[in-house]
């Protein structure tokens, strides 16, 4: 089962609507890999980079999204706000 976010916190988030958490971390994960093995044009390394920012934006929203959800349902079961 797979939510979509209910809000992006970023207009980088907002890129790839469709991509679940999982497959953002995994093509992450794949974009660091590249960047660290090296080999690749300056050109190639900078999109590399700049599609590694847009995952990790991502995969930021998602986990927010989780924390959110799950702050929600603390509050709701202790019947208050969860005081920090």
């Amino acid at each position: 089962m797979t939510e979509q976010p209910q809000e992006t916190t970023s207009p980088e988030a907002t890129t790839d609507p469709e991509i679940g958490y999982e497959q953002a971390r995994d093509e992450l994960v794949e974009v660091v890999r590249r960047l660290e093995s090296g080999g690749t044009s300056l050109a190639d390394t900078m999109t590399l980079w700049e599609r590694g920012e847009k995952l990790a934006a991502i995969c930021q929203t998602w986990l927010d999204g989780a924390r959110r959800r799950i702050e929600e349902a603390r509050s709701a079961s202790e019947g208050g706000p969860e005081e920090a």
